[in-house]
């Protein structure tokens, strides 16, 4: 049967006469044309963007976005790329040593990224898995499941099992700490950069009463049927978010993201508890032991990991597996194009979080239409660097 799928594929389109499978050249590679790859060398460049909205929240203000390019380069030309976005700048101080670091370690070995993973992660095992040890490994693992699925000569999510197709993304990209009318008029703008049938707002204003006018504000400009995600980014202590998080329990929210520090899982138990409102947390889990942990605990009733922070590729099918044996839906933070991948063969998949911080290095984006992210039909990831920007907004460490 696989023979007949792969001939079929191979041969052109149109349903093949035996399965009725229609056929498709890229959807199943045969592993016996699959090239052997080895590691070479791998090259970080950090660059400093300048965001269209800066992020306004409670905890910090942002309006430059560092971000970390990785090229994986392997002896047989095939080179896997992906990117970092460690929040701070000064961080990329430390993580591109760290990733050029295990380019030298890797040297001569199998591309092979489970293993891959396996082994710079050990190798930080005196240091420490969480913090920027994670999120090194996960940079090296991302470019190494890119460069495995352009050596199959096929998209990632096919790699993995699934197919190309479309993913439900809510629009992220902004939205933070301003006055109601001003985000009024920014939701519809929002609204139709994509049709997004979901809008993330922030929270944590000094007032409370800002806050719920804020959700009134962007409701009565994008209407009822739009989903409304709010975030408070860890801003609040566990006094204030019980009273916040009650007094909003009836704004028919989506989720109500992360209102205290990341790590009070019993904060959380409390909250998701006592609240009809579902909590989603996430993008701080450090690797799926973490979301394993939150999940024995109830402490939430969707999760989000970050890429850099779950562990890539590898980190993320393994949280998968949790959540979906657990039945929690899953939903993405940050890296759209990685993740619209993995969400194509996640159980539980929920929503993705839409931004468009890094396109500006992107020589071609990821087109999104009625709410839905596209997944281009290239190998890969198909992620290709524009040069010419890269190199004006190169950081000099």
């Amino acid at each position: 049967m696989l023979r007949i799928l792969r001939d079929g594929w191979r041969n052109g389109d149109g349903p093949d006469k035996v399965t009725g499978i229609s056929r498709h050249k890229t959807l199943l590679p045969d592993p016996m044309t699959t090239p052997s790859l080895t590691v070479r060398s791998l090259r970080a460049r950090p660059v400093v963007l300048k965001l269209k909205r800066p992020v306004v929240a409670r905890i910090a203000t942002l309006t430059d976005w560092p971000m970390i390019l990785i090229d994986l380069e392997t002896e047989e030309g095939v080179t896997g790329r992906a990117y970092l976005e460690p929040y701070v700048v000064r961080a990329m101080r430390y993580l591109v040593p760290a990733l050029h670091d295990m380019g030298e370690m890797l040297k001569g070995r199998k591309l092979a990224p489970v293993e891959l993973y396996e082994a710079a992660r050990k190798s930080l095992h005196f240091v420490g898995y969480q913090g920027l040890s994670t999120i090194a490994v996960s940079g090296l693992d991302m470019a190494a499941w890119d460069a495995l699925a352009k050596a199959a000569g096929v998209p990632l999510c096919v790699l993995l099992g699934g197919t190309v197709g479309p993913v439900k993304a809510y629009n992220s990209n902004g939205l933070w700490l301003r006055t109601p009318a001003e985000l009024a008029d920014e939701a519809v703008e929002l609204r139709n950069e994509g049709g997004f049938a979901g809008l993330k707002l922030r929270m944590g204003r000094e007032k409370l009463r800002d806050d719920i006018a804020t959700v009134e504000a962007v409701r009565k400009s994008v209407g009822d049927d739009m989903a409304l995600m709010v975030d408070f980014n860890q801003g609040l202590d566990m006094s204030e978010a019980l009273i916040r998080c009650h007094t909003i329990d009836d704004l028919r929210l989506a989720w109500i993201e992360e209102p205290i520090v990341y790590d009070n899982l019993d904060g959380f138990a409390q909250l998701a508890a006592e609240l009809k409102t579902p909590i989603q947390i996430g993008e701080n889990f450090y690797g799926p032991r973490d979301l394993h942990t939150a999940l024995q605990k109830k402490a939430c009733d969707f999760v989000m990991p970050d890429f850099m922070r779950i562990g890539g590729v590898t980190g993320w099918l393994r949280a998968a597996a949790i959540a979906g044996a657990a039945g929690i839906p899953m939903s993405t933070h940050l890296y759209p194009e990685v993740a619209a991948h993995v969400m194509r063969v996640t159980e539980t998949a929920h929503w993705l979080e839409w931004q468009d911080w890094a396109d500006p290095v992107l020589q071609r984006p990821y087109a999104i239409t009625d709410s839905h992210l596209h997944i281009p039909d290239v190998p890969g990831l198909g992620l290709e660097w524009d040069e010419s920007v890269v190199a004006k907004h190169l950081f000099e460490l």
